[in-house]
């Protein structure tokens, strides 16, 4: 059973889509949120959270960031987004595995649903294209930029990143190092600061380029 949590800021639209989810008989929805803290409090249930961008910005994309970090078996589908660079790749960057058009069906809803809680990501060629450029632009400044190797990174912040990049949670870094959660999102912050990276996902791909910590 695929357990959805609806984040949107009109009711209306959240009791739409639970009628139209709950007909589904492999889908089931676990909550609907209205606002950022309450998506946050219901995110733990779900598998699939179905985000739309009425929360604004960056209430829409600070919590797709916030969902990732705090319950990264999440996935992340964004609605009501163009199929436009400047509009998908943010959201695609802090975390979202996919995204549902204006112009798609009840059918391609279920499907994109499916398909994100099967853990791949679901991206028309042009926007992956565009993601891979600035990856690719990312990578290129990271080798050229003086002091590639270390980043600025603390010893400390290196062993959290190194765990980061082999995909623990906070609390599993938090359990590692015997330390609190909370020292590990103050590491993590810096991390992605001294990165210039807005995600997870982009500090790891730091670690795939450069390797382990330098000696």
């Amino acid at each position: 059973m695929i357990r959805v949590l609806l984040v949107n800021d009109i009711q209306l639209t959240c009791n739409v889509l639970t009628a139209v989810l709950e007909d589904e008989g492999d889908m089931t929805v676990v909550g609907c949120a209205t606002t950022v803290n309450g998506a946050l409090a219901q995110a733990p249930d779900c598998d699939v959270a179905l985000v739309g961008t009425s929360l604004g910005n960056p209430g829409s994309l600070e919590l797709v960031r916030q969902l990732k970090e705090r319950v990264p078996g999440a996935k992340v589908l964004m609605l009501g987004l163009t199929e436009s660079e400047d509009q998908v790749l943010p959201y695609i960057q802090a975390g979202a595995v996919g995204y549902v058009l204006p112009e798609d069906s009840v059918d391609d809803l279920m499907a994109r649903i499916r398909v994100a809680d099967q853990d791949r990501a679901l991206i028309s060629p042009e926007i992956a294209a565009a993601l891979m450029n600035r990856l690719n632009e990312w990578a290129q400044r990271v080798q050229d930029s003086p002091g590639a190797k270390g980043a600025g990174l603390t010893p400390r912040e290196w062993q959290v990143l190194n765990l980061i990049q082999e995909g623990y949670t906070n609390q599993q870094i938090a359990d590692e190092l015997v330390i609190e959660v909370g020292t590990v999102k103050n590491h993590v912050h810096n991390i992605l600061r001294k990165l210039g990276v807005n995600s997870r996902e982009d500090a790891a791909a730091y670690v795939d380029l450069v390797g382990q910590q330098p000696h």
